[in-house]
C-alpha cells in the first residue's frame, strides 16, 4: 500500500516510517501547502491535513496530530502543544512554560495522538493512541523531541523520561506507537475487506457466464 505522509516534521516522518513499515510512505511533495492547524481537536487538525494531501497527490494520505495534556491545567496545552509558548516557540520554550505552569501538587500528564487515513474523495479512518505519565521536576535525556525530556511514562517503573529511552522502548509505549499499531490493524482489516469484495465480484461474474 502506498500513501503520502502529510507532515513537514522530520521527527514524525522518522518515527512513523519506522512504525508503519508495511506502508510505502512517500514524502509530502514540496509544492503541497498544508493548512494551518486551527482545529479544536487533534482529529480536526489531522483530518484537514490528510484531506489536502490526498487531493493534491491523488494518493491515500496519513496524517497525525498530537500533544500533551496536563490534568492540573484542564487538559492544556492539548492541540496547542506545539505553540504553547507562542506561535514561533521552540521545543525548549514550550517545555519550560509547561514546567512552570503545572503545579507541584499534580504533575499528571498524558501524551495523546490521533492518526488518520484518508483516500482521495473517499474513505476516512481515525485512530487514537495515549500514554499516561507524570511531569519530571527537570528535563533529562537527549533522545526524542518536544516534551519528551520531562515526560515520565507510567508504563515503566524506573523513572526514566521518554528522552532517556531507546527508540524501541519508546515505540512500545508511546502515544504515537500505539496509534500507529491501531492504524496498521485498521488498514489490514480494510485490505482484507477489499480483497473479499473483489473475490465476490469475480465469483459473481463467473456464475453469470
Amino acid at each position: 500500500m502506498r500513501a503520502v505522509l502529510a507532515t513537514r516534521n522530520e521527527h514524525k516522518v522518522r518515527e512513523l516510517s519506522e512504525l508503519l513499515r508495511r506502508v510505502d510512505l512517500e514524502p509530502l511533495p514540496e509544492d503541497v501547502q498544508l493548512p494551518p492547524e486551527t482545529g479544536t481537536t487533534f482529529a480536526d487538525n489531522a483530518l484537514v491535513k490528510a484531506r489536502v494531501a490526498a487531493i493534491a497527490t491523488g494518493l491515500p494520505a496519513i496524517a497525525d496530530d498530537s500533544g500533551i495534556e496536563a490534568a492540573a491545567l484542564g487538559g492544556a496545552p492539548g492541540v496547542w502543544s506545539a505553540r504553547y509558548a507562542g506561535d514561533d516557540a521552540t521545543d525548549e520554550e514550550n517545555l519550560a512554560k509547561l514546567m512552570r505552569d503545572v503545579p507541584a501538587g499534580d504533575r499528571r500528564v498524558s501524551y495523546v495522538c490521533v492518526l488518520v487515513y484518508v483516500e482521495p474523495g473517499g474513505r476516512e479512518e481515525v485512530v487514537h493512541g495515549r500514554c499516561d505519565g507524570t511531569l519530571a521536576d527537570e528535563p533529562r535525556g537527549t533522545g526524542g523531541f518536544g516534551y519528551d525530556p520531562a515526560f515520565v511514562p507510567a508504563d515503566l517503573d524506573d523513572g526514566r523520561t521518554m528522552a532517556e529511552l531507546d527508540q524501541d522502548e519508546k515505540d512500545a509505549i508511546s502515544h504515537r506507537g500505539r496509534a500507529a499499531r491501531a492504524l496498521a490493524r485498521k488498514l489490514q482489516d480494510l485490505k482484507a475487506d477489499d480483497d473479499e469484495a473483489v473475490g465476490k465480484r469475480i465469483r459473481r461474474r463467473r456464475r453469470l457466464r
